[in-house]
């Protein structure tokens, strides 16, 4: 038998038993396994933790661990500089692409509306997630934590909230993303990117009261969908400010 001794720090203990949380942890484990396989073994996904210490020394997922061992494994690092140590999460995080699970639609919608590239099909399975990952560089945003523990899935985030604004807060804390917001930019429906275009180039889609009211017109290149300043543009400018106030 081998005897192991791990804490997890901040947001982390939110993925384990409230027993455990915030405090040194005792294991005894049966053979040699790897920090990423005995950090998931308690509910966290890899994805989540962007420092290990073992013994005072940063290692990587693959390290072994071994008898005795102290591990320490905490989030991702905002303020704090730790470039000394092994990140285990990639940087710089810039011309960020997502890819939202079946259960975040809301989410992919309203990020779409801040100018965010967000992949998102309703019937779209765990494989096809994945491979969206590995294939595409796409970040991963879900609520299904054994996904996010996939191996091959290196960059993701697990969203804890049920409410879309909430969703949202979380995302953009996680990723720093508050300077990179350009709103009106995509299309909610498809992520399609949005273009001006000529009110007559438009006047056959549109309804009587706004051919009438509305002068100013974007469309998607994609899907075609067309957008206006209606009266719901304040609400929208509302939301985002939210998110740029003192940024």
């Amino acid at each position: 038998m081998i005897k192991v001794f791990i804490r997890f720090y901040e947001e982390l203990n939110d993925f384990i038993r409230a027993d455990w949380r915030k405090q040194q942890i005792e294991r005894q484990l049966r053979h040699h396994t790897t920090t990423k396989d005995l950090i998931e073994s308690f509910g966290v996904p890899h994805t989540e933790v962007d420092l290990i210490l073992v013994n005072g020394v940063s290692v990587n997922f693959a390290h072994r661990v071994a008898d005795g061992d102290l591990i320490s494994v905490y989030p991702v690092f905002e303020s704090f500089d730790i470039s000394e140590v092994t990140r285990l999460q990639e940087r710089p995080l810039r011309d960020l692409r997502f890819i939202a699970d079946c259960h975040l639609g809301k989410l992919a919608g309203k990020m779409r509306l801040l100018g965010f590239d967000v992949e998102y099909r309703k019937d779209i399975g765990d494989d096809e997630l994945a491979a969206a990952v590995l294939n595409d560089r796409r970040v991963l945003l879900s609520r299904d934590r054994r996904l996010l523990m996939r191996r091959i899935i290196d960059r993701g985030y697990l969203v804890r909230s049920q409410n879309p604004d909430e969703q949202i807060a979380e995302v953009i804390k996680r990723f720093d993303l508050g300077r990179q917001l350009k709103p009106f930019t995509r299309c909610a429906h498809c992520n399609g990117i949005l273009e001006r275009v000529e009110k007559a180039a438009v006047l056959h889609l549109l309804e009587p009261k706004t051919k009438l009211y509305f002068e100013d017109f974007f469309q998607c290149q994609s899907c075609r969908q067309v957008y206006w300043q209606g009266s719901h543009l304040n609400a929208i400018k509302e939301f985002i400010k939210k998110f740029t106030d003192g940024t």
